[in-house]
């Protein structure tokens, strides 16, 4: 019998992308301070896309030392904007101050996924997406928010592209699953490859 896959997330949208994938998986959320071990890295200089392998790595690891002979996928992703890494917006405020800031720029949305088993990380992948947000006016981002309600407060741009947020941006570079936050196509290969899924 193959080893079970449990997700090391409570991410809805990284639980559906698995399920639609036909893969059987547990979920089991990690139990990590993400700011705590986020800012001794910013201080280091380390890059968005470092910072988002740390968490995944982090996530995968600590939920693979509580479920023995598991393959665990544990994923982050960060936003950049030039120097600047964005966090998921505390309230809507907060939300509609992302929007201005990224309204008619390019940003990159970074995605990190780590595998692993007997609390050990034994697969790490990075991909990056880059998105350039149109010019937003502030009444159009308002209108924006009060639509799609908190479900903005969920990701780390105050935006989820399978939904009305494809309407804030001019062009995208990247693929869609490197976007919601779990690069599938490489995830699913390293599962085939181990044995985990059937391939």
């Amino acid at each position: 019998m193959a080893a079970p896959i449990i997700l090391a997330s409570s991410s809805p949208f990284r639980r559906q992308l698995l399920e639609n994938a036909g893969v059987t998986f547990d979920i089991k959320p990690a139990e990590v301070d993400e700011r705590a071990l986020e800012a001794p890295l910013a201080d280091s200089g380390a890059s968005p896309e470092d910072v988002a392998l740390v968490l995944a790595e982090a996530k995968a690891v600590d939920v693979s030392e509580r479920s023995p002979s598991a393959w665990v996928i544990g994923s982050d992703q960060t936003l950049s904007l030039g120097d600047e890494v964005f966090h998921k917006p505390d309230d809507m405020e907060g939300a509609r101050r992302h929007l201005l800031k990224l309204s008619g720029k390019t940003h990159f949305l970074n995605s990190a996924i780590v595998l692993a088993r007997d609390g050990e990380a034994v697969w790490r992948h990075m991909s990056t997406a880059a998105m350039t947000m149109r010019d937003l006016d502030p009444g159009f981002i308002g209108r924006h928010l009060a639509a799609v309600g908190d479900i903005a407060l969920k990701s780390v741009g105050a935006y989820q592209l399978e939904g009305r947020g494809i309407q804030l941006f001019e062009k995208i570079e990247g693929d869609y699953f490197t976007i919601v936050g779990l690069p599938l196509l490489p995830l699913l290969a390293e599962l085939r490859r181990v044995g985990a899924i059937d391939g």
